[in-house]
């Protein structure tokens, strides 16, 4: 980069994506319209607030896991247990494919209802297949590299230090292992927190661009990298709008003897706001020069509000 950077504003963005939203949702209101727009919402994943695992211990690992009541569970658990069990996992992560490839092609859907103001699902669907496709195939890759990535360092750690069940370390943890365990958090939030500032962005560059999610992958950590100022300022941002949201939906649903929090519903009710929000990721993401200009792709005009300018280095090919 130069000194002729643009310069990147946050505020100013998201003003322009409140008057995207009215102008979408409410100039005219339209219920039909609302409704589908929010069912786009819905595809991509604005229900989705994440997933707790708790595991039970009390500490008597080995007790646990070899007997009942003196009993071998190898012989106390009925035969058809294991089988069930295993089938109840595929069935559980087959699922999780699913949904992941839905709101894959989602949130190209709910991107072209918001660039075109308009509500269609079938069109979109059908439009962007090659690259939601390609966005599902990869973040399935991405999640499946950390998986390995995390089990490897957590190996590293417990292995020497014999910190698993019945090993010699259980009896107490050393400043080494809690550094270790520690570092290796510290590692997984940075990856988790530069993935996820980079997938957001990555469907509005494929959207523009037509292009896959290597490539797409590869320009914005290019570009978050080279000027990772704004993209903090974004991120510490879209915290306090994430809590915000947060707390609307609880209120809202609250206020409706938790109907709003139903699957669908809450796209619906909590409409303004998504569009809102993603209208101020694009608007944002427009200041980095025309390239990133959703609008541009759609050939429709874009909001009212000062243009990028062009004097910005042309992105990564395929």
């Amino acid at each position: 980069m130069n000194g002729d950077q643009p310069k990147i504003e946050i505020f100013e963005p998201f003003g322009a994506a409140l008057e995207v939203m009215k102008r979408i949702l409410f100039q005219p209101f339209d219920f039909a319209k609302w409704c589908v727009i929010g069912f786009a919402a819905f595809l991509s994943g604005s229900w989705g607030t994440g997933f707790r695992f708790h595991f039970p211990w009390n500490g008597n690992w080995n007790f646990r896991s070899t007997s009942y009541h003196n009993v071998p569970i190898s012989e106390s658990l009925p035969s058809w247990l294991l089988p069930f069990i295993i089938a109840i996992a595929v069935f559980v992560l087959i699922w999780i494919f699913v949904l992941m490839w839905v709101v894959a092609r989602g949130r190209f859907i709910f991107t072209d209802c918001v660039v075109k103001n308009r509500a269609a699902i079938v069109a979109p669907w059908r439009e962007y297949r090659r690259e939601g496709n390609s966005f599902f195939l990869f973040s399935l890759a991405v999640a499946l590299l950390a998986m390995v990535i995390m089990v490897a360092l957590v190996l590293l750690i417990v292995v020497p230090l014999g910190l698993f069940p019945g090993g010699k370390g259980t009896a107490g943890l050393g400043a080494a292992a809690v550094f270790a365990f520690v570092f290796i958090g510290l590692v997984w939030l940075a990856f988790a927190i530069f993935f996820a500032v980079v997938s957001q962005f990555m469907v509005p560059v494929m959207y523009r661009r037509r292009c896959l999610a290597r490539a797409a992958f590869f320009d914005v950590s290019k570009l978050v990298l080279t000027r990772p100022g704004p993209f903090v300022l974004f991120v510490l941002f879209g915290i306090v709008l994430v809590m915000a949201l947060v707390l609307a939906s609880m209120i809202v649903s609250c206020l409706t003897c938790c109907i709003a929090g139903l699957p669908y519903v809450s796209s619906v009710v909590l409409l303004p706001a998504f569009v809102w929000l993603i209208a101020f990721k694009l608007l944002f993401l427009q200041q980095f020069g025309p390239e990133y200009d959703v609008w541009a792709a759609a050939d429709v005009s874009p909001p009212a509000w000062p243009a990028a300018p062009s004097n910005v280095p042309p992105p990564l090919t395929e």
